[in-house]
């Protein structure tokens, strides 16, 4: 049976200090997470009831033992979740500033697991047949994950429904870090030619098509050969258009923010599951952005992703509350 969804990208530990407001140099004690953006993804739409897998790699050590452990927990496949000898599983660790300001701190030397994917090993039927294929730009930072992105990108052929999560991480693009931007662009624009679904916030929307503005963006996404084009404005909401002329332009949901980590992986996996689900664009992206903004609420994020009934408590309340 064909999957709902299968993500591709980053996985990791999250060690989250459960002190809030402290600098990490005097944080005493720390809770651990599965992490990873694409990963989380795929733990979001399974929490609304969906059937997801993630292909990824991790280090063959104890902490890629927690993860698998994680994710079949979580009720995501991890079949093509593979080790890689002598390459540690990456670790992160964050400070928690509320209600804005959440400082990231990767671990992923020598090199991270996930970014040794390789296009022989993917199972290309099973990522043509799924309903929603997720993909990164942090998966065209290296090779060989570069190559086994734009390769399964390719294969898939805009079967069903392909998004292209922007994901700007420019401490991850090492072979590009003189020129930034204007050298993942490239990368950028070819897997634009493979997706349906392109989702950024405005930075990486402006490293996708040079362009900031959010409805000009939106546009340069749709002229690369995507049929929707969802550009995250922060406190402004979301901008949702399509290829169809249709927008939705919607506020965010009000929320006391503990930790905004993780915010934008739930509104992935909601994004996902209003796309299956066939809704209008109005009703998912406000089904996202309480799923998002739920996740803002609570410090962790895997663990925080919400249910259907948690989301739907949310949109009735107008509020997370």
């Amino acid at each position: 049976m064909a999957y709902d969804l299968i993500t591709m990208g980053r996985i990791g530990v999250d060690l989250y200090p459960l002190q809030t407001g402290v600098p990490l140099p005097q944080v005493t004690s720390f809770g651990k997470f599965l992490g990873g953006s694409a990963t989380n993804v795929a733990v979001a739409a399974a929490r609304l009831g969906r059937r997801t897998a993630v292909i990824t790699r991790t280090g063959d050590d104890p902490f890629g033992t927690y993860l698998h452990e994680a994710l079949r927990d979580f009720g995501v496949d991890d079949r093509w979740v593979t080790p890689v000898a002598g390459l540690p599983t990456p670790v992160t660790f964050c400070e928690v500033f509320p209600p804005d300001d959440f400082p990231l701190y990767f671990y992923r030397r020598p090199k991270a697991p996930d970014l040794e994917i390789d296009a022989h090993d993917l199972d290309l039927d099973a990522i043509r047949e799924a309903s929603v294929f997720w993909v990164t730009g942090t998966g065209l930072s290296e090779e060989p994950s570069r190559t086994a992105t734009l390769a399964a990108l390719a294969h898939r052929a805009k079967a069903g429904t392909t998004v292209f999560d922007l994901d700007w991480r420019p401490m991850f693009w090492n072979d590009t870090a003189v020129s930034g931007p204007d050298a993942a662009r490239p990368f950028y624009t070819e897997a634009l030619r493979h997706t349906t679904v392109a989702v950024g916030n405005l930075d990486e929307v402006e490293v996708a098509t040079g362009v900031r503005e959010p409805h000009a963006a939106a546009r340069a996404l749709l002229d690369a050969g995507v049929e929707l084009a969802v550009v995250k404005q922060g406190p402004k909401g979301v901008l949702a258009v399509n290829r169809q002329g249709e927008t939705a332009e919607v506020p965010p949901l009000p929320v006391n923010v503990l930790n905004g980590l993780g915010a934008g992986d739930a509104f992935g996996g909601s994004l996902c599951h209003g796309l299956l689900e066939g809704w209008d664009l109005e009703k998912t992206m406000r089904h996202a952005n309480a799923a998002g903004a739920i996740v803002a609420s609570r410090l962790e994020c895997s663990s925080a992703m919400p249910t259907p009934a948690e989301v739907e408590a949310a949109l009735t309340a107008g509020a997370v509350l």
